[in-house]
């Protein structure tokens, strides 16, 4: 029912994705593949709401409108099997952002904070920044898969006030077992570490892969947790920086909804709320269909690189659209590889070791694109490495 082939000129947008390209990379001629976010247009329930409310020609103060909780609560329970109350919900501006404020309520500067590289490198770069200290316990890659190591885990962990958990993870594309969770539940309870659980790539958990939702694991994960989720991601609406933290523990609720409300940091603006609703009312039939388009390319993908260019490994994702491709049988130093996808096959993505040291050698593609699309690039792939 929706046309995911059609090619959408970006350009001239303000895109980060597309616009960026030349003040980034020094040249205009790269396919982007980098910036999380697909070349799809917006789901158009959402943009549908956007255009009715603009109708009404006064953009005055407002308020979250009563769906926003309703939406957020049925879609939570319908996909998640998670049941909330709207009193669990705190708005926030942006998942990252999110993060940030968690960092600042539950935090002092010089704190320990934990992330499991490779990974979304905001969560060390917002930690460094806001003058904490980064903990880094490296996940382990083994048969083409990321895993934790727990004797490690349980030893980086202590004297860590927070692990930001990237779940599904990203750029990996792992969806952790119940197992891996419950052990990270029982290792930060006793140690006093407060998860961040980071769920943006959540809805787009590819079949037959189940995510689990960290608060759901267990009591400990339950009373020991913040959940930030969005539509954001699934939807492609980022640019509407609209997300929420969901927290059931009372106490760890009321002081993140005091810090927020404090700087009036949980207040959203018009779209924010609308669209929000739009997704998670309307949602399912299209988000279903994007699922299975973005499965189509990442079959290909795989396909195209074992037959075409077997030295670049790929690391299958179990949820989102980001393919982290294993560079390293190229025997390519940073500065090489870097030059060989950006000057050689004229491609834009973001090199691996954006997310730590443990990413050389990798480089991260987006391929929520059309099909044509993801045909070009591979192609020019191939020449470059030929």
């Amino acid at each position: 029912n929706y046309n995911f082939d059609e090619i959408i000129n970006r350009k001239g947008t303000n895109s980060v994705k597309w616009d960026a390209v030349e003040g980034r990379w020094g040249r205009n001629d790269l396919i982007p593949m980098w910036v999380a976010d697909m070349d799809f247009r917006t789901a158009p329930f959402v943009i549908d709401a956007l255009k009715k409310r603009l109708e009404h020609e006064v953009l005055g103060y407002t308020f979250a409108c009563k769906e926003w909780a309703e939406s957020i609560i049925n879609w939570l329970k319908e996909r998640h099997g998670w049941t909330i109350s709207e009193d669990m919900l705190t708005f926030t501006p942006g998942i990252v952002r999110g993060l940030a404020f968690a960092i600042h309520c539950f935090t002092e500067k010089g704190d320990k904070v934990m992330v499991m590289p490779p990974v979304y490198h905001p969560f060390f770069l917002v930690t460094q920044k806001n003058e904490r200290e980064v903990v880094f316990s490296p996940l382990i890659l083994k048969d083409g898969q990321y895993h934790i190591d727990f004797n490690r885990f349980r030893k980086d962990v202590q004297g860590c006030k927070l692990l930001v958990l990237s779940n599904p993870h990203n750029p990996g594309g792992r969806v952790w077992t119940k197992e891996e969770l419950s052990q990270i539940a029982d290792i930060c309870y006793e140690s006093g570490t407060l998860v961040i659980s980071d769920e943006i790539h959540a809805d787009l958990t590819l079949p037959p892969y189940k995510h689990s939702t960290f608060a759901l694991i267990s009591e400990k994960a339950r009373m020991n947790s913040l959940v930030f989720m969005s539509p954001s991601k699934a939807f492609n609406m980022p640019g509407l920086a609209s997300s929420y933290a969901i927290i059931e523990n009372d106490e760890l609720r009321h002081r993140f909804q005091t810090y927020m409300e404090a700087s009036e940091f949980s207040e959203g603006h018009l779209f924010a709320y609308l669209s929000v609703a739009a997704a998670y009312s309307h949602g399912t039939e299209w988000l279903d269909q994007v699922i299975a388009y973005i499965q189509g390319n990442i079959d290909y993908t795989e396909h195209y690189l074992k037959e075409q260019i077997p030295t670049i490994k790929m690391i299958r994702p179990q949820a989102s659209y980001l393919i982290f491709l294993d560079c390293r049988e190229l025997g390519l130093n940073r500065e090489e590889l870097n030059r060989l996808f950006v000057e050689d096959a004229h491609l834009a993505l973001n090199e691996g070791t954006t997310f730590g040291k443990e990413g050389e050698g990798f480089m991260r593609l987006n391929i929520a694109c059309p099909r044509a699309t993801l045909e070009q690039a591979l192609k020019q792939l191939t020449q470059a490495v030929n």
